[in-house]
């Protein structure tokens, strides 16, 4: 018989999971030049994002799908337009654990 985790176990796997999402996400050129220009610019109509920075269509809306399932980046829809920007507060979350993850690893290390 398996035996579970303790509860608060099971949170910081979910918490760490989520956060390596978002590395991921971050660890790809081309979405890394996107949040620049979201950064600069916010917010950003996905026309304007894949036209300054000579995409298609289609891979401009992938690589904003990874961002987005991330939530990296925040969809604004007006209309029928999607406008986006970065998520601040997410990007300050995830930097807040790495942090707390270097404090764990021993000196030793």
């Amino acid at each position: 018989m398996a035996v579970k985790p303790p509860p608060s176990e099971l949170l910081e796997t979910l918490v760490l999971k989520k956060a390596a999402l978002v590395v991921r996400a971050l660890n790809h050129p081309l979405r890394l030049q996107i949040l620049y220009l979201l950064h600069k610019n916010a917010p950003v109509s996905v026309t304007t994002l894949y036209r300054q920075l000579r995409l298609t269509q289609s891979v401009a809306s992938q690589q904003l799908a990874i961002l987005r399932q991330a939530n990296v980046v925040l969809p604004i829809r007006q209309g029928k337009q999607v406008f986006y920007e970065v998520n601040y507060q997410r990007i300050k979350e995830v930097q807040h654990l790495a942090f707390q993850l270097l404090e764990q690893i021993p000196v030793n290390a």
